[in-house]
């Protein structure tokens, strides 16, 4: 029993993992509590990037730079902004105090990355829209499903890392010449309708 208990104790000390507790009733907590964790956990592997699918996401399938995820009824959309990632950008945000919730993450507050996240009613659903670490997450849950989506998106963006060497490659490859990424949108009544995002279009700054 003894054995046991060290190697458990061991594995902890060499993974430098530790135990958090996190008050998923409170969104700024989550935020505050997974964006600002240095977690370097993966298991899902794209083309040159990388994230952590926390348990009960379940990966549906990828279109580029778009991955499709499914959790407890709700479909995540990410996407994944290499160029913003490769020339270091980010979108200009400014807080909606009209909204069910708007919050402006900021590296001057701690975070590791700037970014975003809103959520808006919309009839009886709400649409999240989460920007961090050079990616995207958008997803349309029911009120009750809010933190936990919160909670799902903050550990998949905080956790992407990027493999520069393949971006870079992709970028000479002229990969995103003349190519736009499709993203799922949804509009007022909760159906998806496509958009796209190029990159000659994105309103971006230099994140500071």
């Amino acid at each position: 029993m003894k054995k046991i208990v060290l190697v458990f104790l061991s594995v902890l000390i060499l993974t430098g993992c530790s135990v958090v507790r996190i008050d998923t009733s409170n969104i700024d907590n989550i935020l505050k509590v997974i964006l600002t964790k240095d977690n370097k956990l993966y298991n899902q592997v794209g083309q040159g990037y990388k994230y952590y699918l926390p348990g009960g996401v379940t990966y549906i399938e990828s279109d580029d730079l778009n991955d499709i995820l499914y959790c407890n009824g709700t479909y995540y959309y990410l996407y994944i902004d290499a160029i913003s990632y490769y020339y270091d950008k980010g979108e200009i945000y400014k807080e909606n105090p009209n909204v069910y919730y708007s919050k402006l993450i900021s590296k001057d507050d701690g975070f590791k990355y700037s970014g975003y996240i809103e959520i808006t009613k919309k009839d009886n659903l709400y649409y999240m829209k989460f920007v961090y670490n050079h990616a995207k997450i958008e997803a349309m849950v029911e009120e009750a499903e809010i933190n936990n989506a919160v909670l799902n998106s903050s550990y998949i963006l905080s956790t992407i890392k990027y493999n520069r060497n393949i971006v870079e490659l992709l970028l000479k490859d002229d990969y995103f010449t003349n190519k736009t990424g499709k993203y799922d949108n949804y509009n007022s009544n909760g159906d998806s309708e496509k958009f796209v995002l190029e990159k000659d279009n994105m309103n971006v700054m230099e994140e500071g």
